[in-house]
């Protein structure tokens, strides 16, 4: 079992939802991630999702597009990015870690060299935005020979045969798109996603953790109720670019926003 199954299994047990911040690793500055992914479990992060900085990151919009060139502007690599959970992990051995990015970092390191590297470090489940299942035959196995899970997405538009194709592919959880845009692009429909998210339910038994447009407690309590955790990326993402001139503000300003999601989340335990 990987601590991704382990952590969704206790709070399930617990009748609890998973809150699943997101960051961009190096933004606003390597130096500061190690401690920021510590704030974010401090403020009730049951798993954080580190993105891995990329040139053209096709599926977020300008708030994470910004933060990958601050990353990348201080040479934030994919290596360097191992290397920050592997920090990371000296102090927490147990908060889960998902790599998010793209595939071409992947490809120019190789797939084997990257299993190992972020193996070594301690994570512990990779989402790759590029890499459907129909190409994932090549690497996932190297995954799951290393206990990290490969986690892919859903979207509003995808059919009844392509979640079954990707549930068959997809351990830990199935990250679900819940709007039609790049990240931070559009209000969310509550509605229409717990519609959604029933019929994947009914279809899957991996957890779903919902993502794309989770701003707020309400809204973070609103997609728990329906799903099995709530994603929330660019407006702690928009939060670091507000923030990043003083470490000491930027860590308190991520635990506001982070904290009452947190408690609003555990207000649905019956």
């Amino acid at each position: 079992m990987s601590r991704i199954e382990g952590v969704l299994n206790n709070l399930r047990e617990q009748g609890r939802k998973a809150l699943i911040p997101y960051i961009t690793a190096g933004d606003p500055h390597p130096d500061q991630t190690v401690e920021l992914m510590h704030t974010l479990v401090k403020a009730g992060a049951d798993i954080i999702e580190l993105g891995v900085p990329f040139s053209d990151p096709m599926a977020d919009g300008p708030v994470i597009q910004l933060a990958c060139e601050r990353a990348l502007k201080h040479g934030t690599s994919l290596r360097q990015v191992a290397g920050l959970v592997k920090t990371f992990r000296e102090q927490d051995p147990d908060t889960p870690v998902v790599l998010m990015g793209y595939l071409n970092p992947m490809v120019a390191m190789g797939y084997e060299a990257f299993a190992d590297i972020a193996a070594d470090a301690g994570v512990d489940g990779i989402l790759t935005v590029d890499l459907p299942p129909e190409e994932a035959d090549e690497v996932a196995p190297l995954f799951a020979a290393r206990k990290m899970d490969p986690i892919f997405l859903l979207a509003p538009t995808t059919t009844d045969e392509r979640i079954r194709l990707i549930s068959e592919h997809a351990s830990g959880y199935v990250y679900y798109v819940s709007v039609k845009g790049v990240t931070g692009s559009a209000a969310i429909d509550v509605d229409e996603v717990a519609r959604k998210v029933a019929n994947v339910h009914s279809i899957t038994r991996v957890p779903v953790g919902v993502g794309f447009g989770i701003r707020d407690a309400k809204t973070a309590a609103a997609v728990g109720k329906v799903s099995d955790g709530v994603i929330v990326g660019s407006v702690l993402v928009d939060t670091i670019a507000r923030n990043q001139t003083d470490p000491a503000q930027l860590k308190q300003a991520l635990t506001d926003l982070l904290q009452p999601m947190r408690k609003a989340l555990d207000g649905l335990v019956s």
